[in-house]
């Protein structure tokens, strides 16, 4: 292939090309991502006023892979929204996503905070449920609720003038932005299962659940939104804080995870109800995308098939802990951050960071694999080759540009991954996580 010349007719050709390939791309962007949830998508709401006396998850070693300190994030890096927010937008006004510096998605109580592009409410201790439903079941004193879905979504409300000015051009405006509506549940569970309560009572709380979620996802499609993702929950007998609280017989574990076959159930369950009610969501609202996402998956094939993901091949382990009850490297008494706990010296060998949450590993793996399946536009070599392009005309480096476009026409294959349409694909009951359930 010929090489590009300065004022050739071949280079004012590729630079065409290039615009042309670059408006369709930016078409399929959005104007913003809107996140909801608890810790495993809190990027730092829960410490914008100050660092709590008690919270170990805004100390070292939190944070040490990406940002070097803590940030409220209870991981040891970046978060599943991280990846999926700024993949989503489209830089308009930055020469490259966040692989090249793009600034990550701000938590909602940020100060000075721009939310052009978006914000995130999740905050750490969250609930799908009020605090008022658990006080009423005597378990008010074993949920901590900072801020349930419903608080959120009024958070959502309360700063809608950052991004609109009136009810249409907040509803135009929502409608070409992406919600991500979870994960959440997990701290419904743990309220009675940290008070000592039996797994049943756990599961009397799923459809009220579930109905909150929906209920949630009903009051976003009120205010405007158009695309939705609703992630279930992970299998929540394979964390390390599950295995330490709870010993069954050898039978109760997978014979290839070692996770706890019993609380695998539940989760799946909960995700089962959880999808049959976005399917009655999808039937009434037909012009709304609601996607589900699969976390359940991604950590069992972490367990099942570590090495593809450069995990190290172990039972469930956490990458931050003490020794306590079992080999899981987790200890209530001196979890991570508190003294007694240690990281591990290379935490993108483990998927489990402290027991409870991911490291930023495993996040990447799971918001690649999310933006692969069920997002406009996959983030793949050649979308960054292309923003690197656009890169070079804002900056005027015209002869950049075409140069870089001839490599990607020479070393790089235009392919969408496989069953990519352009659409997200509808999740229905036969997803492929239901033949990992859950008895691995």
């Amino acid at each position: 292939m010929a090489t590009a010349r300065r004022g050739g007719v071949g280079w004012r050709a590729v630079l065409a090309a290039v615009l042309q390939l670059l408006v369709a791309a930016e078409a399929g962007k959005y104007n913003a991502v809107f996140n909801f949830g608890d810790s495993l998508v809190d990027a730092g709401n829960l410490v914008t006023e100050g660092i709590p006396d008690y919270l170990a998850t805004a100390r070292p070693p939190y944070g040490q892979s990406y940002f070097g300190y803590p940030t409220g994030r209870c991981s040891d890096g970046r978060l599943v929204i991280d990846f999926i927010g700024n993949s989503q937008i489209g830089p308009f006004e930055s020469c490259l996503a966040q692989e090249f510096g793009l600034p990550l998605l701000p938590p909602s109580k940020a100060k000075n905070a721009s939310f052009a592009q978006g914000a995130n409410f999740a905050i750490t201790g969250a609930t799908a449920l009020d605090t008022e439903f658990f006080e009423k079941r005597g378990l008010g004193k074993s949920v901590w609720n900072s801020g349930s879905l419903f608080t959120q979504i009024q958070w959502l409300r309360d700063l809608k003038p950052s991004f609109c000015n009136s009810t249409q051009e907040c509803k135009d405006f929502f409608a070409k932005s992406l919600f991500v509506v979870g994960e959440l549940a997990g701290n419904d569970y743990n309220a009675p299962l940290f008070a000592g309560k039996d797994l049943s009572e756990a599961y009397n709380l799923i459809p009220h659940v579930v109905q909150g979620i929906s209920d949630g996802v009903e009051q976003l499609i009120a205010e405007g939104a158009k695309d939705l993702i609703v992630p279930g929950v992970m299998p929540s007998g394979c964390f390390p804080v599950y295995l330490s609280m709870y010993v069954d017989p050898k039978e109760g574990y997978g014979p290839r995870t070692g996770c706890l076959k019993r609380f695998n159930t539940f989760s799946w369950v909960h995700n089962a109800m959880l999808k049959r009610a976005l399917e009655k969501l999808r039937a009434k609202h037909p012009g709304v995308r609601i996607i589900y996402g699969d976390y359940f998956t991604p950590v069992i094939q972490f367990l099942l098939q570590p090495e593809k993901f450069g995990f190290h091949k172990q039972p469930p382990r956490a990458c931050c802990g003490a020794p306590g009850k079992g080999p899981y490297n987790f200890n209530l008494t001196a979890k991570c951050g508190e003294p007694g706990a240690t990281p591990c010296p290379d935490p993108k060998t483990h998927w489990s960071w402290d027991g409870i949450h991911l490291t930023e590993a495993a996040y990447e793996h799971i918001a690649k694999e999310e933006s692969r399946n069920n997002i406009k536009l996959p983030v793949t070599s050649i979308e960054i080759l292309f923003r690197a392009v656009k890169c070079w005309i804002l900056k005027q480096d015209l002869y950049g540009a075409a140069t870089i476009f001839h490599f990607m026409i020479a070393h790089v294959e235009l392919e969408q991954p496989p069953g990519f349409s352009g659409r997200a694909r509808s999740v229905g009951p036969g997803y492929r996580g239901s033949q990992l359930f859950p008895n691995n």
